[in-house]
């Protein structure tokens, strides 16, 4: 993890900023992200089906549920210190490229794209990607929006 005060990151926009650790994706994790979304769906949470009629030959992880760890990859990747607060704001482009099969690893890469002035803060426009182990496409692409407001 590397640490950065808030001061300074406008000085890494256009850069990689960081590049989380891997992180695995269980079965638990999917059925309790159904549970929470009400998403059941079979290719999410039945194991024998996906089996023999997944493409995949197993479940899969909820788009939503991938790009709802963003904001966890990133923090366990860097700290952004001098903060008194920071706000998810949302997301201009997200695109779901590949499926995360049940027991894959993922990471994110985090290039910061712009910072822009807000009332008593900065906005942050993050190009968030989530990588598979071992797979050549990302699994989720997407522009990200975070306030942070310094001490």
């Amino acid at each position: 993890m590397i640490a950065i005060d808030i001061a300074a990151l406008r000085g890494r926009v256009g850069q990689e900023v960081a590049v989380s650790d891997w992180m695995t994706i269980s079965q638990a994790q999917i059925e309790q992200f159904a549970d929470a979304t009400g998403d059941h769906q079979w290719i999410h949470v039945d194991p024998v089906r996906a089996l023999t009629q997944s493409p995949y030959k197993t479940t899969i992880a909820h788009g939503f549920l991938t790009l709802s760890l963003v904001s966890t990859l990133l923090r366990d990747a860097v700290e952004l210190t001098g903060l008194r607060m920071a706000i998810n704001y949302g997301l201009n482009r997200v695109r779901f490229a590949s499926p995360v099969p049940s027991g894959s690893q993922i990471r994110g890469r985090f290039t910061l794209v712009s910072l822009d002035e807000v009332p008593d803060g900065v906005q942050a426009t993050w190009q968030a990607t989530v990588e598979r182990r071992d797979s050549p496409k990302p699994c989720v692409i997407a522009e990200w929006l975070v306030r942070y407001y310094p001490r």
